[in-house]
Parts: structure tokens; sequence; C-alpha cells
């Protein structure tokens, strides 16, 4: 008996690469990244010339005001410290749930991922190398005030005395940078009609990025064209869609695809076949 229904795939039929492996790869890029960071530091005069560059930059464009989004939180002490919060406890524990989920079910898509999220923590650190700034907190000029300082929580000591971290690397914002990546993914390998509102996750960090004085709209802006780039570049796994709504990787070869055009329709093999048959029995 032939079966005529198609059988259910799984939602990624790519194999996972090794677990130790991935762990392995994934940490020693995020202590290069922050080593690399690290070697930014003490800039601090050019940190500020380039603070007031960009801040004369977006006042050039008609960008609007940072405090638009922070005066809101300064007239809520609770709405600045779950920004705050967000800001320290969200980022990185997404990011790092979004790439174990899609390792677990999205194998294929998890590599390419991981491929652009690399490619744009690369990219953003050459310009923290090469570009360093004063977040909008530290800039006097532009009157706005260092929420998590103020309010707290703060993830940043005196920058005269934070060793772990460097505060003169604001452009491009990772925060953001990640956040969309998160999304575009989670759009990418889901079919829910609710996904666009993944969306939500980078438009909610970008509020709290600019309302908190932590990154300038500049900072995000480039963050967003680096990922368009690595996109442009790291194109993700095709995938065809199964009657039981899930997804998985197209492995067939192109070579060994037959073109609809050259498939017979069914009503047209069942004689064939019965002939065949006939055949046989004589």
């Amino acid at each position: 008996m032939n079966r005529t229904e198609p059988e259910e795939a799984e939602p990624d039929a790519t194999a996972r690469p090794p677990l130790v492996r991935e762990f392995l790869l994934v940490a020693g890029l995020f202590l290069v990244y922050k080593f690399g960071r690290q070697l930014a530091t003490g800039h601090t005069g050019e940190a500020f010339r380039d603070a007031r560059r960009v801040w004369d930059l977006e006042r050039a464009v008609h960008l609007p005001g940072e405090g638009l989004v922070q005066a809101p939180l300064l007239h809520r002490e609770t709405l600045a410290h779950l920004a705050n919060t967000y800001y320290a406890t969200v980022h990185f524990p997404a990011t790092v749930a979004f790439l174990v989920w899609l390792y677990l079910r999205r194998p294929a898509h998890y590599i390419w991922a991981r491929r652009v999220l690399a490619a744009l923590t690369a990219a953003a650190l050459v310009l923290h190398l090469t570009f360093p700034l004063a977040p909008p907190r530290m800039l006097a000029a532009t009157g706005l005030v260092d929420t998590a300082r103020v309010y707290g929580p703060s993830v940043y000591g005196p920058p005269s005395s934070d060793h772990l971290s460097n505060q003169y690397a604001a452009m491009p914002s990772l925060h953001f940078g990640w956040a969309l990546m998160v999304a575009i993914g989670l759009i990418a390998t889901t079919r829910s009609r609710w996904r666009p509102l993944w969306l939500l996750h980078p438009l909610l960090t970008l509020l709290v990025i600019v309302g908190t004085a932590n990154h300038y709209w500049l900072d995000a802006i480039t963050a967003g064209a680096l990922l368009c780039l690595a996109l442009a570049v790291i194109r993700p796994p095709r995938r065809t869609a199964t009657t039981a709504g899930h997804v998985h990787e197209d492995r067939v070869p192109a070579q060994d695809r037959v073109p609809a055009q050259d498939r017979a329709p069914a009503q047209d093999r069942a004689p064939a076949k019965a002939l065949v048959s006939a055949g046989a029995v004589r």
C-alpha cells in the first residue's frame, strides 16, 4: 500500500553542530570582543570630541532630541528604574536564549544567526577602536540625566575606576543591534501571524538606550546599518513548509529536483502503472 500523505517533518532537519564546540566558539568570540573593547580605553579626550560631533550632527539633520524620550522617565521614578533594569538585565540573556532556541529547534538558522551576530559584533569592535565615543549621559551639552546613577540599578562604575567595561564605546549600540537581530531571526524562523510583534523588543530597547542616556540615536542607526550589511552578505538557509505547519530546511540537491512542469499528474501516472502491471502478468 502506497502512502499518499506527506510525512510530517521535523522543524529543521539539519544536524546540530557539536554543543561543546559551539559553546567554546561563542564564548571565545565574546571574550575576544570584551578584550578588544579594553584596548579602546584611555581615549577620553577623543571620546568627548567625537561625542560633541555626534550631538551637533544629530541637531544639524534635525533628529529629535534624546531628551524627548528621557523626559517621561524623569517624571516617574518607577519608569526610570524599570528602564535601567531592562538595560542591565535583558540584552545579553535575551540574545543567549535566542541562540539556544535556534540551536535546539532550527540548527541551520542557528548557524546563520551566529554568523550574522559575529559579523555585527566584529564590525562594532572596529568602530569602538577607531571611533571612541562618550555616551550622552557624560556629555554636559546634552542636558541629559544619568538615570542609572540617579535611580539605579547601574551596570557601570565611575569611568576612572571601571576596569571591566569600556564606557567610551557607545557607537554602534549592540544593545539595539542584537535586539534587532533577535526579532528578525524569530520572524524568519516562525510562522505565527503574531510574529511581527517580536519587533517590539528592538523598539523597546531603542527607547531604553536613548531614554537612559546611554546611547545617541545615531548609535542605533549605525548598528542597524551594520546589521543590514551583514544580512545582505550572510543569507539564511532556504526552507520549505510541511502540511503539519512546520518548516524545515530544503535539503534536496538542486540537480535532483524535478521541475514542477515535468511532473506527470497523478491521473496520468495511474494508467501507465496499470500497463506495467499487466505486462508483468503476461
